[in-house]
């Protein structure tokens, strides 16, 4: 079987071409949302290895599908292609990482920069959540915090800032004292609500696309090794967004391409990668998760993303809990 375990090398005037793809984007819709993790894969495999790959995923599967996605590979039947996937000997062994997002986490982050200026206190506001909240108050809570904070206007009765006021203070403030604090906030949240319908160069605050994206730059890339994303299809990556992502960073991004996945063996490759890491990170998440799948994406998770559960995290990490 096909195994490349050697690390990636600049192409042509030292930039670094670095295949990726996601899982799980619903954009700025996270509280209710289809998915409760976002995942999103960067493979550093050339063309031809990337190409050869497939045929032998192909192969190994047997279908008559034109293009294979993480569906095929996640088939009960197919569970032994799968482990070869994300095995010592699969195609991505070392040159490959995924970054995940658990999705009401992010959302708590993103609230307390928003109202507190900073983003640290998310996780007790999370544990509270999760340990006492009713579940009725907190879904209903969630889904005004997403709201409050979403860059296109919502759809629905009343003003997002006295909705969101409302849903938070139906939750018991004795939960966590970092809500007692956020419901000292509503000056800034009626100050700061419109600077989020920016111009159309503006990043979503709640698309946990582009800190992945941000992310995948650093992992890859320097201001002496630019990376260029080869990226499948993201309306949300407009060309005025991906010069602003650029401009923050500092010299390591050289471009952003998207193409059709079906079209670059690369980008199906990390497609299969965000997809599984998606899907085998959710059932952790929900205690349903198999042990040797879970202990075959370790390798493969970027330690730095945004998790807050500690025993899913125990398992789909070796490192501390992060983000």
């Amino acid at each position: 079987m096909l195994h490349l375990s050697r690390p990636v090398t600049p192409t042509g005037g030292g930039v670094v071409e670095v295949a990726c793809d996601e899982s799980g984007a619903e954009g700025e819709h996270l509280a209710g949302a289809t998915t409760d993790v976002f995942a999103h894969a960067t493979v550093a495999v050339p063309p031809g290895p990337a190409a050869l790959a497939l045929a032998e995923i192909r192969d190994l599967i047997g279908s008559p599908a034109q293009e294979y996605k993480a569906n095929h590979l996640l088939r009960r039947k197919h569970r032994e292609v799968l482990r070869w996937f994300l095995g010592p000997t699969g195609p991505v062994t070392g040159v490959a990482r995924v970054h995940l997002v658990e999705k009401e986490y992010f959302l708590l982050r993103r609230l307390c920069w928003f109202l507190l200026g900073d983003a640290a206190p998310a996780r007790s506001v999370y544990r509270s959540g999760v340990r006492g909240a009713a579940p009725p108050r907190w879904r209903e809570f969630l889904g005004a915090a997403n709201d409050l904070m979403r860059t296109r206007a919502v759809e629905g009765p009343g003003d997002p800032v006295a909705v969101f006021y409302r849903a938070l203070a139906a939750l018991d403030p004795g939960q966590a004292p970092v809500l007692d604090r956020l419901a000292r906030t509503r000056a800034r949240a009626e100050r700061r609500r419109p600077e989020l319908v920016g111009d159309v160069a503006s990043i979503p605050v709640l698309d946990p696309l582009f800190p992945a994206v941000e992310r995948a730059v650093h992992l890859w890339g320097s201001p002496d090794r630019p990376v260029v994303l080869v990226h499948d299809r993201q309306r949300s990556l407009s060309p005025d967004r991906v010069v602003t992502l650029a401009a923050g960073l500092g010299g390591r991004l050289a471009g952003i391409h998207q193409v059709d996945s079906a079209t670059d063996p690369r980008v199906q490759l990390a497609d299969f990668l965000a997809g599984v890491a998606r899907w085998i990170a959710s059932e952790e998440l929900g205690g349903r998760g198999e042990p040797d799948l879970t202990e075959s994406l370790t390798a493969y998770v970027d330690p730095a993303s945004i998790w807050a559960d500690r025993v899913s995290w125990s398992r789909l990490s070796t490192g501390a809990i992060a983000g």
